[in-house]
C-alpha cells in the first residue's frame, strides 16, 4: 500500500531504490524482506536497502535477500559503523551511502566553545541527538579540524564530507541542502584527496 501510494505521488511506474527506514518492531524482518523481494520481482522497485540497521540486522536480512544499499549515520563524530557495518557491506558488495556527514552541523564550525547556539540551529530546535557533542574533547577536535581546513584553503564542511567519502567502502553521501550554496562544500569535497595517512590523522582529532 505504501509503495503504491509512493508511485502515485511520484508519478512513476517504478521506484529505483526502496529503503526500510529502521526495523519495524511489529513485523518479522523476514516478512519485510520477502515483500521487498516480491516487489523487485514484479518490477515495482528496482532494488531495496536498509537504513538505520546495525550489523546484526544486516546479517539477518542477508539470510532472506540481498540489500543493494545501507544508509546509516556516519561522520567524524559518529563512527560506530566502522567496527562491523562497513566491513560487512564491503564483504557482501552492499553500497554504503551514509547520511549526517556533518553531524547535524557540528562539523561546519557553527558551534563554538563558550558561545550560545545560533538561533534556529538544530541545537536550539532538536538538540537531543547532539547533546553528547557538548564536551571539551569535541571542541578541541573541532578547533583542530578548523585549522586543517584553513591550511588546505577549504571549509570545515568540505573536509568533513571529504573524510566520509575517503572511506574505501563508502560509495556516496546523503546531503540535504536548504539553499543552493549549501551544495558548494559538497561539490568541493569531490576534489579533495585524503590518503590513508591524512584520513587517520584527521580522524584522530576526535579520538
Amino acid at each position: 500500500r505504501q509503495v503504491e501510494g509512493s508511485l502515485e505521488r511520484l508519478g512513476v511506474e517504478r521506484i529505483d531504490l526502496y529503503l526500510a527506514h529502521d526495523r519495524d518492531p511489529r513485523t518479522p524482518l523476514e516478512e519485510t524482506i520477502d515483500a521487498f523481494e516480491q516487489l523487485a520481482a514484479d518490477g515495482t522497485i528496482g532494488a531495496w536497502g536498509l537504513s538505520n540497521f546495525d550489523a546484526a540486522g544486516i546479517e539477518e536480512s542477508l539470510r532472506h535477500g540481498q540489500p543493494a544499499l545501507v544508509q546509516n549515520g556516519y561522520s567524524l563524530l559518529e563512527r560506530e559503523d566502522e567496527e562491523a557495518v562497513l566491513p560487512l557491506c564491503g564483504e557482501h558488495g552492499i553500497e554504503y551511502v551514509p547520511f549526517g556527514p556533518t553531524a547535524g552541523g557540528w562539523l561546519t564550525g557553527r558551534y563554538r566553545r563558550g558561545e550560545p547556539f545560533p538561533t534556529g540551529s538544530r541545537m536550539t530546535q532538536r538538540p537531543e541527538p547532539y547533546t553528547k557533542f557538548v564536551a571539551d574533547r569535541i571542541f578541541d577536535g573541532l578547533e583542530l579540524l578548523e585549522t586543517e581546513a584553513a591550511v588546505r584553503g577549504i571549509d570545515m564542511a568540505t573536509i568533513a564530507f571529504a573524510w566520509v567519502l575517503s572511506h574505501p567502502h563508502v560509495t556516496g553521501v546523503v546531503c540535504g541542502p536548504s539553499r543552493p550554496d549549501h551544495l558548494d562544500p559538497v561539490i568541493a569535497a569531490l576534489d579533495v584527496s585524503l590518503p590513508e595517512e591524512s584520513r587517520e590523522r584527521i580522524g584522530s582529532f576526535f579520538a
